[in-house]
């Protein structure tokens, strides 16, 4: 990867990073070429510290690692977009993001799934999905099945908020178990992809 680390009299560029998973623009630093070889060789992204004249770990204090999974420079080699996995908030004032964001999905479903995969870790006790994930693959599969023959019965009446319902309800269900079996939307999305393509 070819960075013009020349381009700026300071010999930094700025790394623009964004959240691997929710697509969500976290935060802006400056790398220098020493940052970058640091970056890529541990896995944690590092920048320059202007105001520190160091390199600079993003999480060294906190523990908020960003985890590297990609780096992209842009067309003219002077600007890095950097994909990674943040280990909590990114910005000093405890926010997810430097602009004050959630850092979650606009996507609701994809907000869901995050909400399904942390209730199921809570007491079985206080959570619907959590209890449902207690019984097991075999209770998650029949209560699809159940939602599925549910909605197929709605669909033959005229009654657009039993059905809407209903058709909420099997999704719900169809993420739990899509959870079960450690998928996820997009990986639904790619074999839907891949059919479209032919």
């Amino acid at each position: 990867m070819e960075i013009n680390f020349s381009k700026y009299n300071d010999g930094l560029v700025p790394a623009i990073v964004q959240d691997s998973s929710t697509g969500k623009v976290l935060m802006l630093g400056f790398m220098n070429e020493e940052a970058l070889q640091k970056t890529q060789q541990s896995g944690k992204v590092t920048f320059f510290s202007r105001s520190k004249n160091r390199l600079w770990t993003k999480g060294e204090e906190s523990g908020n690692f960003l985890l590297l999974k990609n780096i992209l420079p842009d067309c003219d080699k002077d600007t890095l977009l950097i994909k990674a996995e943040p280990l909590g908030p990114v910005c000093h004032t405890g926010a997810d993001t430097c602009w004050n964001e959630k850092n979650e999905m606009d996507d609701f479903l994809f907000y869901l799934e995050n909400v399904i995969n942390s209730r199921k870790k809570t007491s079985k006790e206080g959570s619907y999905v959590a209890a449902l994930f207690a019984k097991g693959i075999n209770k998650m599969a029949q209560k699809v099945g159940e939602e599925a023959v549910e909605l197929a019965i709605e669909s033959k009446d005229s009654n657009d908020e039993l059905f809407l319902n209903e058709a909420a309800d099997l999704i719900f269900h169809f993420l739990i178990l899509l959870n079960a079996k450690e998928h996820n939307l997009h990986d639904v999305i790619d074999v839907l992809k891949k059919r479209h393509t032919k």
